[in-house]
């Protein structure tokens, strides 16, 4: 049997992929606009972003729901 589709727009997305859909979007400027984190203005890259998210569960919330409010923009 097969399990019905999540309702959670999170469901099986992976912090890399939330944050290169956010850059590619906005780019970091942008990004360092909604959420003010150093990652985002000091010579920012993925991969210190994704460092400093795993360990700081404050800015990793906000990022999500940068994301959950850029959905709809991504999709359409």
């Amino acid at each position: 049997m097969e399990q019905p589709a999540s309702k959670d727009p999170m469901h099986g997305i992976t912090l890399k992929k939330i944050l290169e859909d956010l850059e590619g979007y906005y780019g970091f400027d942008t990004m360092a606009e909604f959420v003010n984190i150093k990652c985002f203005k000091d010579n920012p890259s993925i991969k210190s972003s994704l460092t400093f998210l795993r360990k700081t569960d404050w800015a990793r919330k906000k990022v999500e729901e940068l994301y959950i409010r850029t959905l709809p923009k991504l999709k359409g």
